[in-house]
């Protein structure tokens, strides 16, 4: 375990540079050009890469050793944050230099992610896989909690090309912390496919046939198509019933959250009982979507994004002990990868529709003379962001029937954190079974398994 909470001390070093430049370079971005179209560019940007890449990246990510994917990560980092610091100091800085980079970063990411994922279990005992996806998630709470505190006043402080120096310099202390650190490489299968389209289509099929691994997909899915909406709409929630200095106090107790439930999880581990961390979390967080969206009242609000994002982090927590657990650490590059792959471009179709679905159908029903202005507007109220709001609150409803529905999956309730559901899915486990049957009632053995 100390290994591994050496790497996570690098890692949030690291996490807070580069999000101290994401946050300095989109308020650049706003600042130079005043274009929403352009930001939300570089919004995409971020997701698409990684979302094309991430099949291919899984899978070398299996083959390569995880500490040089993490170290050639940061190389290039390091690299992109002194081009931009220097085109800066030159004042020829221009937005497609900024999305160039974005586009190389989000590409990384699709490595950098399984392959940090997937060394957790080779660093971490078993039993404290929980403990350790907790750490990871409270470095990455601290980064994007300070990140934004720091970033509005070194950006007038210091400037852009010195937030990038300090990104660089970040850079470097997690390289030298990686080039100290002996990460283990998990054996490989030796009957496994040939090539990478191989490879992956494995990584796709165990993913598909594991217990429990389906319909926690499906939930975690669905749950960000929910985020993906929620992530859109709080800003004009929040703006529309008062201003952008209460919209920083929001965030503020919303990263108050992401970081005690980060800690909470690296102290806890999760509880023994998987669905209760993940379908039990997400009914205070249906809850919790509710209740920001009842009435228009900043403290509401606040309460409500403290409780959303702390519930938001052990789930997540719990959901990457579930994956490390059930598929074996050869395979987890890949199962990490197709996992993520589905679940962001469920994240990216929110983000997508949340705009056009509020501002087109549901803002119209709650202005002070909309279809639902004497029903619905009654108990949420009319006016700017409050078709948001019963958007919002709409999708709180649904989340706590998914959270249901997800009580219902047997394979989500026999999933601990001490006895791993290593049996293919019983489609697949059927025809073994009978075979199985058939090679003992004729007085032979059956073949035995690679």
């Amino acid at each position: 375990m100390r290994r591994f909470t050496v790497l996570c001390g690098g890692y949030i070093v690291s996490m807070t540079g580069t999000a101290l430049t994401s946050f300095a370079l989109t308020v650049w971005i706003y600042l130079e050009t005043g274009s929403t179209i352009q930001f939300a560019i570089g919004f995409i940007l971020s997701l698409l890469p990684a979302i094309a890449l991430s099949p291919f990246a899984g899978a070398l990510v299996d083959r390569w050793d995880r500490r040089t994917v993490m170290l050639a990560g940061d190389t290039v980092g390091v690299c992109t944050s002194l081009s931009l610091a220097v085109l800066a100091g030159l004042d020829v800085l221009e937005p497609w230099h900024i999305f160039v980079t974005i586009t190389v970063r989000s590409a990384l990411g699709a490595f950098l992610v399984p392959a940090l994922n997937a060394s957790v279990t080779q660093l971490a005992p078993r039993s404290q896989l929980g403990r350790a996806n907790g750490m990871v998630m409270t470095a990455t709470a601290v980064s994007q909690t300070v990140a934004p505190a720091l970033g509005g006043l070194l950006i007038v402080a210091i400037g852009l090309p010195g937030i990038l120096a300090i990104d660089c310099a970040t850079f470097l202390l997690n390289i030298a912390i990686l080039l100290r650190l002996r990460i283990p490489r998990p054996t490989p299968s030796e009957d496994g496919p040939a090539g990478i389209f191989g490879e992956i289509r494995e990584g796709w099929h165990h993913l598909a046939t594991r217990r429990g691994l389906v319909p926690l997909l499906c939930f975690y899915a669905a749950l960000n198509l929910a985020v993906g909406f929620v992530d859109v709409l709080f800003t004009p929630l929040v703006i529309g019933m008062a201003s952008v200095t209460a919209l920083g106090a929001v965030l503020t107790a919303g990263g108050v959250g992401m970081f005690l439930g980060g800690a909470t999880m690296a102290a806890w581990g999760g509880p023994p009982k998987r669905i209760h961390g993940i379908a039990g979390l997400a009914v205070p967080l249906g809850f919790f979507l509710c209740l920001g969206a009842l009435r228009p009242s900043i403290a509401l609000v606040a309460v409500a994004a403290f409780g959303f994002q702390f519930c938001s982090m052990i789930i997540d927590g719990t959901s990457r002990s579930v994956l490390q657990t059930e598929v074996e650490p050869g395979m987890q590059g890949r199962a990490f990868a197709a996992f993520n792959m589905i679940t962001n471009t469920v994240l990216f179709t929110g983000y997508m529709l949340a705009g056009p679905v509020s501002e087109r159908i549901f803002e119209p029903l709650l202005r002070p003379d909309g279809a639902l202005a004497d029903t619905v507007g009654r108990v949420i109220g009319v006016g700017a962001g409050r078709g948001s709001a019963f958007l919002i609150l709409l999708l709180g409803v649904a989340v706590l029937i998914v959270a249901r529905l997800a009580y219902f999956s047997r394979d989500l309730r026999a999933l601990r954190d001490d006895v791993p559901l290593t049996a293919p899915a019983a489609a697949d486990a059927a025809p073994k079974q009978r075979a199985d049957a058939a090679g003992s009632s004729s007085g032979r053995e059956p073949a035995a398994r690679p």
